[in-house]
């Protein structure tokens, strides 16, 4: 019987017709595992920033690292049973993919409406993290852990959909470098007919590409719903560990930011399909790099890691980009028009709580005073009974010996009641303080 020589077919080598400048080398890169999973994160997160900056979408065409993770992350978006079955898990909203949604905002409680949300969205966080990151002023007072409290002085109610502007920036233009790699490194294995290595590469290239294109025709959406004619102002206190934010304004303005939540909008329903379609391109590349990479010369192997190295770099500085600081920055210029932020450090809780309740002067001061300061013993009860009577009776919150030296209470007790006393005088005299510079309206 008659059997062919198959040596000819098998050669390793078959699609590399000429000599590579590294033919001599028996060294050899087998990076066809690693190429698949590492640099996905970053590559994911990278693609998030298509939504914010101008012209982004069409800066994708170069080969990128992480091809399985990505795929699988974009695969999770499309929600057919078929790419349920390629893709299984939890399914995934586009704006969560991205972090335009998802994360969990601080506790709210209005002092008009009575509305209490014991937790908020993503834009309540995305303006806690704002107020957080900016400097106050410090009020004097008793030495402890200081509560940062700014006031938020909300004068545009949002309509209820805004597309905020795509952002021009220089930024995404540094993606030439990495495109401008890939090509070079594709043709040059091509010149030296490594048909392996230029294969995957071109891949690569047009995997990336047609999925930030197509990614990319998502719009950045904001929606809130307009409250009815009528209702009270929305008033409130966000409030997460020792950082307050005090909302005043229209309830529509509020609950822009206690309601309201962004998107990505797509142009057809299909949408969600198209991505998952993406992410069969990018398994399959995935696929040909574990079999074809060590069929490449060590020439092709190096052009191959080149196109990776120099786009891992290009995606892990623009993942590395502020997004926190440009949703504020959405949030704040785009949405709710330079809302008025000031803020001031509180040296104890109790003083920055007194100073909360005093600027925004609620009908039953004692929910917000129980809902942060929870301490119910024998000298915090007297001095919730006292701080209440007085905010009530819009008296002065300044205290005399004879506030605290009162009998049935030890030596210990009573110092104690006269440090809490003095910190809701310091949170007084704050608001004082304010209020002869600055003359706020306590009522919006």
């Amino acid at each position: 019987m008659y059997l062919p020589d198959l040596s000819g077919i098998l050669n390793r080598r078959s699609m590399i017709t000429t000599s590579t400048p590294l033919d001599g080398s028996r060294f050899t890169l087998d990076t066809s595992g690693v190429s698949g999973f590492f640099g996905g994160d970053e590559a994911v997160s990278a693609m998030g920033t298509v939504h914010v900056y101008r012209g982004r979408r069409w800066l994708g065409w170069y080969n990128t690292p992480g091809s399985f993770q990505i795929a699988r992350q974009y695969g999770r978006v499309a929600k057919s049973t078929v790419f349920k079955g390629f893709f299984p898990g939890v399914r995934t909203d586009p704006a969560k993919l991205f972090a335009f949604d998802g994360w969990e905002g601080p506790r709210f409680q209005a002092v008009s409406s009575g509305t209490i949300m014991d937790s908020t969205g993503h834009l309540a966080s995305v303006l806690m993290k704002e107020c957080a990151s900016i400097d106050g002023i410090l009020t004097p007072g008793r030495e402890g852990p200081n509560v940062g409290v700014t006031i938020a002085k909300l004068n545009t109610v949002p309509p209820k959909v805004v597309d905020p502007k795509r952002i021009t920036s220089y930024t995404p233009a540094f993606a030439l470098i990495p495109i401008a790699v890939s090509f070079v490194a594709f043709i040059a294995s091509g010149v030296y007919e490594d048909w392996f290595s230029f294969s995957l590469i071109l891949w690569g290239i047009l995997s990336n590409g047609i999925s930030c294109v197509v990614i990319g025709l998502g719009t950045l959406r904001f929606t809130h719903h307009i409250p009815a004619e009528g209702s009270p102002p929305g008033d409130g206190i966000l409030g997460s560990g020792n950082e307050f934010v005090l909302l005043k304004g229209h309830e529509g303005a509020v609950n822009s930011i206690t309601l309201g939540k962004f998107s990505l909008e797509f142009p057809t329903k299909l949408h969600d399909e198209y991505i998952g379609c993406c992410s069969i391109l990018l398994t399959i590349q995935f696929i040909a790099q574990l079999f074809l990479i060590p069929q490449a010369s060590l020439f092709g192997q190096v052009m191959f890691i080149a196109s990776l190295a120099v786009s891992w770099v290009y995606n892990s500085c623009l993942s590395a980009l502020d997004q926190e600081k440009i949703q504020r920055r959405i949030l704040l210029e785009e949405i709710l028009k330079k809302p008025s932020l000031k803020k001031y450090i509180l040296t104890t809780r109790g003083a920055a709580v007194v100073f909360s309740l005093c600027v925004l002067s609620p009908e039953d001061p004692s929910k917000i005073l129980e809902a942060y300061l929870r301490n119910d013993t024998k000298v915090w009860t007297k001095w919730k009974e006292t701080v209440l009577q007085r905010l009530r009776g819009k008296e002065e919150l300044h205290f005399k010996e004879e506030d605290w030296n009162l009998t049935g209470y030890t030596d210990q007790e009573r110092k104690l009641l006269r440090s809490l006393y003095g910190d809701a005088q310091a949170g007084y005299d704050a608001f004082t303080s304010l209020n002869s510079k600055e003359k706020p309206d306590t009522k919006s």
